[in-house]
């Protein structure tokens, strides 16, 4: 079963762990994987009832707890999905670090007047764009807030609402009272559909970088300025799914905007591609941080992204953002809409078949004509 979904032979792959579950009675994991699998063929209702199956069996099996997190939260049931999401703390192989810091954690119970609370990055550098938003609604509180996040972030998120300091992982941290991970936020402040915090311009780029980068584009004409990012991290669990190679990617770009790349990375089999004819303006080693891509996205006049960091960002300073997804998307982006609660400039263009980004691409050349 695991080596079929592994090649995303799904049908096999649910087939072979009901053969599992059948063979052994109370085969937890059996239960676990094709919950999995039946979350991947969007099967929402059947892979909850698995993860709950899984559970009946072993109720400290906090793997099938976060899966069935993870299926209400792209099912849109934020409630009991910010809860059950607490239990990624105790699965198996984490590929996050877990803190172990003398303040308690806060949840959201316990009045924060007067107090210092250390907010901190936990997972991916979207994943910290996306919920470093609730630190103005934690100072409102009457914390002070200090932040911890990826080095990478720290110039962007110096100047974000309600922050005191921000420091990069792996400095000194000064004393706290209570500390919560960015992804516990919307747990502690109850968010549900109708009340997600302001996600537009709550980030910014600084005038030097907006002007450094103005130089460095040049004088602009009539054509429309599109920032593109078509891969992400080699190493996303997700990235054979979420990342495009940019020759198939430039095939739908129409001749007459102007493209540029925002990514400082290229992968060696896109190399050839970013010097071609449609080929988009590439910066490389140029981009020293985010708040360089900061001032890149406010610059352009329409972002396209694949799901990385950079949609993210191009969404949090409100730029057009135009995010492509793939047919099973990441919890956050829910199915069936072409809107974002997180950031209303945000449009999403999905895969309507697993695999399939030629449909996905089609429709936004469609649109860029």
């Amino acid at each position: 079963g695991c080596i079929y979904r592994d090649q995303y032979k799904l049908d096999a792959a649910v087939a072979e762990y009901s053969k599992a579950i059948q063979l052994q009675e109370g085969f937890a994991r059996a239960f676990l994987n094709r919950g999995i699998a039946l979350h991947e063929q969007l099967n929402l209702s059947a892979a909850i009832q698995d993860f709950d199956a899984a559970t009946l069996v072993d109720p400290s099996y906090a793997d099938a707890y976060w899966n069935k997190a993870l299926t209400l939260l792209l099912a849109g049931q934020f409630a009991k999905g910010w809860q059950l999401n607490e239990w990624r703390w105790k699965i198996r192989n984490a590929p996050y670090d877990i803190r172990n810091f003398t303040p308690p954690l806060w949840l959201g119970s316990e009045s924060l007047r007067g107090k210092t609370i250390l907010l901190h990055g936990e997972q991916g550098l979207g994943d910290t764009i996306q919920f470093c938003r609730y630190s103005r609604l934690v100072a409102e509180l009457g914390a002070r807030v200090l932040l911890e996040v990826q080095k990478p972030l720290v110039g962007l998120l110096s100047s974000l609402d309600g922050v005191s300091e921000v420091f990069g992982r792996g400095e000194p941290l000064p004393n706290f009272d209570v500390h919560c991970p960015m992804l516990s936020l919307p747990l502690a402040f109850q968010t549900h559909l109708d009340n997600v915090p302001n996600g537009s311009g709550y980030l910014r780029a600084s005038s030097d970088k907006l002007a450094q980068w103005t130089s460095t584009l040049g004088e602009r004409g009539s054509a429309r300025r599109i920032g593109l990012v078509w891969s992400g991290s080699t190493g996303h669990a997700n990235d054979r799914n979420r990342s495009i190679p940019l020759e198939q990617l430039v095939r739908f770009l129409p001749a007459h905007h102007e493209y540029f790349s925002l990514q400082k990375e290229v992968r060696q089999q896109d190399l050839a591609a970013l010097s071609g004819k449609q080929s988009p303006r590439h910066f490389g080693e140029r981009i020293v941080d985010f708040s360089d891509t900061a001032a890149l996205c406010e610059l352009m006049d329409l972002v396209i992204s694949v799901d990385t960091s950079v949609a993210h960002l191009a969404g949090s300073i409100g730029r057009d953002t135009w995010i492509l997804l793939p047919y099973v998307p990441d919890w956050r982006w829910m199915l069936d809409r072409i809107d974002s609660p997180w950031y209303p400039s945000v449009t999403l263009i999905r895969q309507t078949r697993m695999g399939d980004w030629e449909g996905a691409l089609q429709s936004a050349g469609r649109l860029l004509i």
